[in-house]
């Protein structure tokens, strides 16, 4: 993992109108990181991904990419150093998956450009690389929703971002398709690509990267290295229930989740 900084938030304050979401806040993810951000239901995890991609502007502080403010960035220049998964997208034509794919070299097209042959092989390569290969003739509107979810993360890839940005990418996907899409993003990070992802199931970021923060309706609760952060302590604190986190073993791995102690 490089120490160089690929996201910074400074003194980040945003708000809607006169409600403000939070403020002060602080965050830096280096290049090759997998952070988890964890909170309830309106603490501003989307939000901050909105911010930092540069669809929600600061009411104060900054955000820099790369050490350029993201306000600073043309739309294109951005899409190539940025990529964003949201948590459902619908087609308004019957693309072929590798359509779909293959839209993500867009930034990289001239203004009345059109992919060409080694942008569909790109496509199709990224495709087989998550597995999806299988789907590049398939409808769009007519592949299951964890399929979908593993397209849209093959369109980002092809515009060949340095980070990506993922929001709730588990959102609505059975128990299979959950496990793929988490399988496929731990690889993203492994590659060295810089991952940001929300979530709303704490017992993922086990699965998936080395860093976790968590937000309350305050601001950040604690952040740092999974093993040290995801105490039954700061999850409690950040969910406002009480936490319990088991451990178990099946030969030499060691697995570990967590569960809300209501009794």
């Amino acid at each position: 993992m490089s120490d160089e900084i690929m996201v910074k938030v400074e003194n980040a304050t945003f708000s809607y109108g006169k409600k403000t979401v939070w403020e002060n806040l602080n965050l830096e993810v280096k290049r090759g990181e997998c952070l988890s951000l964890l909170g309830p239901n309106g603490c501003g995890k989307t939000t901050l991904l909105n911010c930092i991609s540069g669809s929600n502007p600061l009411t104060a502080g900054n955000i820099k990419l790369l050490g350029k403010e993201v306000a600073d960035y043309e739309i294109g220049e951005k899409a190539k150093r940025l990529g964003y998964v949201f948590q459902e997208h619908s087609a308004p034509f019957p693309y072929s998956s590798i359509e779909v794919v293959r839209m993500g070299r867009t930034p990289h097209l001239g203004f009345f450009g059109s992919p060409d042959e080694k942008d569909t092989e790109l496509a199709y390569s990224i495709m087989e690389d998550l597995g999806i290969a299988h789907l590049a003739g398939e409808s769009y509107t007519q592949i299951s929703g964890g399929e979908r979810q593993l397209v849209l993360i093959a369109r980002t890839l092809c515009q060949q971002p340095d980070i990506v940005l993922f929001d709730e990418p588990t959102s609505h996907l059975d128990f299979k398709n959950q496990a793929l899409v988490l399988r496929n993003i731990k690889k993203l990070s492994e590659s060295g690509m810089t991952i940001i992802m929300t979530s709303h199931f704490p017992n993922h970021v086990w699965h998936v990267g080395d860093r976790v923060a968590m937000m309350g309706y305050d601001g950040i609760i604690a952040d740092g290295k999974v093993d040290e952060v995801m105490t039954e302590e700061n999850l409690s604190k950040t969910y406002g229930v009480p936490v319990r986190i088991f451990e178990g073993k099946s030969g030499d791995k060691r697995t570990r989740f967590c569960d809300p102690d209501l009794d």
